[in-house]
């Protein structure tokens, strides 16, 4: 190569092509970091929490996890009752079954000393429509909460205000 191939294009660039290029880089860089920090604050700020909801798929039987994004509450109890209340809405995808009857609702919710006690209404007793065992549905419940709250240590469901299931929950 001549030196007039190497100076216009060739294998090596000038010294004012690379002045060019560098503040594109930084601006990319720069771009790049703004992202980043508004996911992180629209993760944390704004308080949005990814949960895990487990339904069963109608075709086959099988267990579908399905994530959404829920506002965090003020508190784990809320947001824990907020946890409740969007499963018994059951699953986005109507290929899914519900868990519980529609109709289901969560009474009231405490959670004391890492126990959660979920009093539901008196739908939860019977198998949805679609089919299902209620004490395994139960468990799916249970073990969801627990999943996605992990300082949640037992939980504890009643039905109507009355004990659902006593003991057999305790592993």
């Amino acid at each position: 190569m001549s030196d007039m191939d190497i100076n216009n294009g060739g294998a090596f660039s000038s010294p004012q092509r690379l002045g060019y290029r560098l503040p594109a880089v930084i601006l990319l860089i720069g771009l790049m970091t703004a992202l980043a920090i508004t996911a992180f604050i629209e993760f944390r700020v704004s308080g949005l929490a990814r949960r895990s909801f487990v339904f069963y798929a109608i075709d086959s039987g099988d267990v579908i996890v399905e994530e959404r994004m829920l506002r965090r509450a003020v508190s784990r109890e809320h947001d824990v009752a907020r946890y409740v209340e969007e499963a018994l809405l059951g699953p986005v995808t109507l290929d899914f079954l519900h868990l519980f009857p529609r109709g289901t609702r969560l009474q009231s919710l405490l959670y004391r000393n890492g126990i959660v006690y979920a009093d539901l209404s008196g739908d939860a007793a019977m198998p949805p429509l679609e089919g299902g065992a209620v004490f395994r549905n139960f468990e799916i419940l249970r073990s969801g909460i627990k999943r996605n709250f992990p300082t949640v240590g037992e939980v504890r469901f009643f039905i109507d205000g009355r004990a659902a299931f006593a003991g057999e929950f305790h592993r």
